[in-house]
């Protein structure tokens, strides 16, 4: 599995905008009690291809969700889409997460639940089918939508890839 394909983004040239997927209420047991905080994991996308997730730990909720997105916006990556969906299907695991995810015909709309919804809508998708099986951790969810549509190839890059042209991939 080489991560040769992966095309990283500046967030400085586009519009990006964010969703909070999970925020949870950590606690640090200290000698003097128990200190309180907030984690927060953020996806952000400029719905046209470009997704990348982070997570932000404060003392309050509003500074962990900007630390959230501060650190999505480091970690952009690019997504071939075609006309509204993906190119081909693609399963992925990252820990106890496993996804899969299909293309799916105009009209369909994402059928995805929670962490991976967002993640989908985030990157443009607007018609997909997707399952994730195994944990239902937020974090381990998010991770694996991303591996496996970081691993996603549309046609020009398989032609390019075996050195043949873009009709003989697709008629065989």
């Amino acid at each position: 599995m080489a991560n040769d394909n992966i095309k990283r983004v500046r967030s400085s040239e586009i519009e990006l905008k964010d969703k909070l997927v999970n925020i949870r209420r950590v606690t640090k047991v200290t000698k003097g009690g128990r200190t309180f905080g907030f984690s927060a994991l953020v996806v952000v996308g400029d719905e046209n291809g470009v997704v990348g997730f982070g997570t932000g730990k404060a003392k309050e909720v509003t500074s962990a969700i900007a630390k959230g997105i501060d650190d999505a916006k480091k970690n952009l990556v690019k997504v071939p889409i075609l006309n509204g969906t993906i190119p081909h299907q693609q399963t992925a695991r990252f820990g106890g997460a496993s996804i899969y995810i299909q293309p799916a015909s105009h009209g369909t709309g994402v059928i995805a639940g929670g962490a991976m919804r967002a993640v989908l809508e985030s990157v443009g998708v607007t018609d997909v089918l997707a399952k994730s099986k195994g944990s239902s951790n937020p974090q381990n969810v998010v991770k694996a939508t991303v591996k496996a549509l970081t691993e996603l190839r549309d046609g020009v890059t398989v032609a390019n890839h075996r050195g043949v042209s873009l009709s003989k991939v697709y008629n065989g």
